[in-house]
């Protein structure tokens, strides 16, 4: 993740003083909003954590989140190839838009796929910090065999769901599976971004 970018090399003139930033959520990926922001704004963000614009009709600086207390938490930051853009990746805490949405751009959804990373997430925090009456955490707690033993489990569970044919039975059962896998990976100290990752790199190589 980049953090730091030099302010010095971005097109302020070109931009008349107002960098167009876009902002997507740092795992779904999904557009949040469009907003501007001016040198003194950028400095704020990289210096605070928290996503912060310039309000061009309050003409003053404003962190997304002051008044409502949805931040824009900072990732990370790009600068595009034309250095008159910023793409800002953030962790939202709570609606971004104003209107109560995830997002500003009213209909923009995202596939339920980029759900995964989040599950991901949540699997590696709950090994993190073991919360009680969490299954996840008790998988962890299991040790070493029980864990591989659930994958088996599943994946078994999943060829004989398809055996018989019925398509709930078998998303079920898929979900299961791939719900123990990523816990099973997470056990084992390897990120499901690397299995991702390398299922990448096979298609490319074909």
């Amino acid at each position: 993740m980049k953090l730091q970018i030099n302010i010095e090399e971005l097109d302020w003139k070109k931009v008349d003083g107002m960098m167009p930033a876009i902002v997507q959520d740092y795992m779904s990926r999904q557009v949040l909003m469009l907003g501007y922001m001016s040198r003194d704004a950028l400095e704020k963000t990289l210096q605070t954590g928290k996503i912060t614009f310039f309000s061009r009709t309050r003409k003053s600086l404003w962190t997304k989140g002051e008044t409502s207390g949805n931040f824009l938490g900072l990732k990370s930051i790009f600068i595009d190839c034309d250095k008159d853009t910023l793409l800002v990746l953030a962790d939202p805490i709570g609606p971004t838009c104003h209107m109560g949405t995830v997002s500003c751009f009213e209909g923009d959804t995202i596939p339920a796929t980029s759900f995964l990373n989040e599950l991901a997430a949540l699997i590696h925090d709950r090994n993190i910090t073991r919360p009680k009456d969490s299954y996840t955490t008790s998988l962890f707690e299991s040790g070493k065999s029980r864990v591989a033993q659930k994958v088996g489990e599943e994946g078994v569970e999943l060829a004989l769901a398809h055996m018989e044919g019925e398509k709930e039975h078998i998303v079920n059962e898929a979900a299961d599976l791939i719900y123990h896998s990523i816990v099973l990976l997470e056990h084992a100290g390897i990120p499901f971004e690397d299995v991702c990752q390398t299922l990448k790199n096979r298609h490319t190589k074909k």
